[in-house]
């Protein structure tokens, strides 16, 4: 007998967080389409047929199969309300065995930013990570001047750690930053 694996669903106050489908296609597209100029400073390059569906068709596959082998979660960021796409928050790197940790990467909609619900999402990744997943670390990098997701960060538990220089090539250049970690002792008192 064949059972079909439940979804993963992530809910906080406000959002619901779960992995990109097929149906998200157009919505995503027009949500990074709309914020190009909001997001290409602090992203990588992307490729020309970036929000194309065939693009999104490989995206939903790599998800599905990260998670799946427990090498990422990515989750797209909806509002309860009214079901309306936000942004997407990823679990990425997961490392297993003594390390036990992931990064995590996120970006927002222009048009839903500073309402708070990157904070929410990323919170409630925390406690999936921590909880769920068992993972004891989890690190975030960030340019120096986002100022906005230094402050999400913060405002989540994470504390800040140093700088890593040339970490990531974002918009075409290699770019220093700054390193956040979050740690599960930091929250639930274990070591």
């Amino acid at each position: 007998m064949f059972t079909r694996r439940k979804e993963l669903l992530l809910k906080t106050d406000r959002l619901y967080l779960r992995p990109p489908q097929l149906a998200d296609h157009l919505d995503w597209a027009k949500l990074r389409s709309d914020g190009y100029e909001y997001l290409a400073p602090w992203e990588p390059l992307r490729a020309h047929d970036h929000l194309s569906k065939t693009s999104f068709r490989t995206r939903t596959r790599w998800s599905a199969h990260a998670i799946r082998a427990d090498r990422a979660v990515p989750l797209f960021i909806f509002r309860q309300q009214d079901n309306v796409l936000l942004g997407a928050i990823t679990l990425d790197n997961i490392q297993r065995g003594p390390a036990q940790y992931a990064t995590i990467g996120y970006w927002m909609g222009e048009c839903h930013a500073g309402n708070g619900y990157m904070a929410e999402a990323l919170q409630g990744m925390v406690h999936h990570a921590f909880g769920p997943l068992d993972l004891s670390r989890i690190q975030a990098a960030c340019l120096p001047s986002n100022a906005a997701s230094r402050r999400v960060l913060e405002k989540v538990g994470f504390k800040y750690e140093g700088v890593a220089r040339s970490y990531l090539q974002i918009a075409g250049k290699w770019r220093t930053h700054v390193l956040y970690a979050n740690l599960r002792h930091d929250r639930r008192g274990k070591g």
